[in-house]
């Protein structure tokens, strides 16, 4: 009471059973003969009264005498006489602060009171506990949400799960706890809470899980990028957080959101290199990935911009041509686009009315919308095809009475892409969207980066080892990360060099040739701390082009399949590289050049390259 111990006489179990019961009771006021018979049936009518008559003045020494009424039939609480959490829960839950409603969840009602002697007093009880552990679960379910919306993907694993200990078949939080676990890398550890919901609830409830919890279930076992699934391998280390980025993450969770529930949709990804555009859009990507919705996803390479329709045909191979739906498309359609993605081809062959890619494609979209929601991003589109990147605005188009968000991101730094500007000018006129632009990292963003890497450091190393990566890395979130993972691993700091980029020259103008030294050893290390055979597949990888398939790095490395394959599942993990049907790339560019000037010499790239016959 006012930050001190109550009194051990109002924690008596019947005290303190009659005031936590007047003060859930309507109006707080109840009459004695209902509380007598609430609590002290078993007695004659003279004890009773007596005893509820102590209670009071218990609760009047307590509380004082303003806030206990009593007369010879009505028993009451002032209103400001006792604050209970459950209710400070419910009125915070009917203002959606979960947040705040999630920090009161602790424990059941009245936990470890119990006063069998009175039955009616225990049905009440039993009835209360019911109903406060689903306000605690929806509580902690609605906030682990929110926190998956936030990318805070560790705390949300902790809020769900604990929503799970109160109720083990409680499903929804069992989803959360599934979604956030999977997003975090760990499905395993997803799909065997998966199993054990389904064994609670057939030996306690004496059903199975809900549709919805079996095809999340689904979803997470064959959840992939690219063709291959992907878990957090042996050895890799946890991804850091997404930080800086809350604000644009939940313009682009609510711009899919709200074309699941209706029209299409066009966002815009805009930064400068490093920048996060590619880290952002995976957000979107492995939350979609869990949903009922179709995700087809492509990353263009500076190869592509050769290639007719190589970005159209990037999303059919991308996740398009598996789509749900895709039988109700015309069978011209399959058929003009069976020439991009051949798996298309079953079933179509000799249909004479060949459609163009564009009108092919987009007919193909809209049958797939008729199933379920799609998603449709294309990443690192200013190195896609002239062709593609024409028909976008006119695509975008098509999909407007369509459940279909098309995201695309380009790094825009140094140059002008006039469609880009076309796409940009349309958005908020006849296409529903928007454009996001990314900025560096401010002391706020990198302290939080820095304070997750280096928990052990204080305030002030904190203070000292931002100021050295705005000066380092200028912000950039990909060299910043770099440089903090290689001081994980031991790296040491030269003395302060010169700010960078150097005064009046663009960070595009300073790629990649003239990075800060501290920037190429952090990177050079942490390739040299991965393992010998991850080493052999990133170097070949590096040598062998823009995109390479993992059947090509087994035959330029000269290593099994199988250790290639955990290789590669290593170097994407880690984000070195970035996986798609077609073969893997540079997660960052920046990156892929630095181990060619530093790492892969000249001779050692010519045998990977002979060894393919490149």
């Amino acid at each position: 009471m006012g930050g001190k111990s109550a009194p051990a006489e109002l924690l008596w179990r019947k005290h303190l059973a009659l005031l936590v019961y007047l003060a859930r009771s309507p109006r707080r006021a109840r009459t004695r003969e209902h509380l007598i018979g609430l609590l002290w049936s078993e007695r004659d009518d003279k004890a009773a009264r007596h005893s509820l008559s102590e209670a009071l003045r218990v609760f009047r020494r307590v509380l004082g005498n303003t806030h206990v009424r009593a007369d010879v039939d009505q028993v009451a609480l002032g209103p400001d006489a006792i604050t209970l959490d459950c209710d400070e829960l419910a009125a915070l839950s009917a203002t959606q602060d979960w947040a705040g409603a999630a920090a009161l969840a602790q424990g059941d009602f009245l936990e470890g009171l119990s006063v069998p002697e009175a039955n009616e007093f225990e049905t009440w009880l039993a009835a209360e506990r019911l109903g406060w552990r689903a306000r605690s679960i929806e509580a902690l379910t609605r906030h682990a949400e929110a926190q998956i919306a936030a990318g805070e993907i560790a705390p949300a694993r902790t809020t769900a799960l604990r929503a799970h200990m109160i109720d083990p078949t409680a499903e929804s939080a069992v989803r959360a706890a599934m979604r956030a676990l999977a997003l975090s890398g760990d499905r395993t550890a997803a799909l065997e809470l998966a199993q054990r919901l389904g064994v609670d609830l057939r030996e306690r409830v004496g059903t199975a899980p809900a549709p919805e919890t079996q095809r999340l279930t689904e979803r997470i076992r064959q959840a992939r990028v690219g063709r291959r699934v992907v878990a957090s391998p042996s050895g890799a280390r946890a991804r850091p957080p997404l930080v800086g980025r809350r604000e644009p993450l939940a313009r682009l969770i609510g711009a899919w959101e709200s074309v699941r529930g209706g029209n299409g949709a066009c966002v815009l990804i805009e930064g400068e290199p490093g920048e996060g555009k590619t880290r952002l859009l995976d957000e979107l990507l492995d939350r979609a990935r869990l949903e009922d919705a179709t995700v087809a996803s492509s990353r263009a390479v500076p190869a592509d911009a050769a290639v007719t329709w190589s970005g159209l045909a990037g999303l059919l191979t991308g996740g398009l041509d598996t789509a749900p739906g895709l039988a109700g498309a015309p069978p011209a359609a399959l058929a003009a686009l069976s020439k991009l993605d051949p798996d298309l081809s079953a079933g179509v062959a000799g249909s004479a009315d060949r459609l163009e890619p564009p009108r092919a494609f987009a007919a193909v979209v809209r049958a797939a919308a008729a199933e379920q929601p799609v998603l449709l991003a294309l990443d690192d589109a200013h190195d896609l095809d002239a062709a593609t990147t024409a028909a976008l605005p006119q695509l975008a188009r098509d999909f407007r009475d369509r459940p279909v968000l098309l995201v695309v991101s380009a790094a825009t730094s140094g140059r002008r892409l006039d469609w880009l500007e076309t796409l940009r000018a349309h958005l908020g006129r006849e296409l529903r969207g928007e454009a996001i632009r990314l900025e560096r990292f401010d002391a706020v963003a990198l302290g939080a980066l820095a304070r997750w890497a280096l928990p052990r450091y204080g305030g002030e190393e904190i203070a000292r080892l931002v100021r050295r990566l705005e000066r380092d890395t200028a912000g950039v979130p990909l060299l910043a990360a770099a440089m903090l993972e290689a001081i994980v691993d031991g790296f040491r700091l030269t003395a302060e060099a010169p700010a960078w980029p150097s005064e009046r020259r663009t960070l595009v103008d300073t790629l990649p040739g003239d990075l800060p030294p501290a920037v190429v050893g952090a990177i050079c290390l942490e390739f040299n701390r991965l393992p010998a055979a991850v080493q052999e597949v990133l170097a070949a990888a590096a040598a062998l082009g823009d995109r390479v398939g993992a059947a090509t790095l087994a035959r330029a490395t000269g290593l099994e399949q199988a250790t290639v394959d955990r290789a590669l599942d290593r170097l994407e993990w880690d984000r070195w590289l970035t996986a798609e049907a077609r073969g893997y790339a540079f997660a960052a560019p920046i990156a892929r050049a630095i181990l060619l000037q530093e790492m892969v010499k000249p001779g050692r790239a010519g045998r990977y390259r002979d060894a393919v016959g490149a």
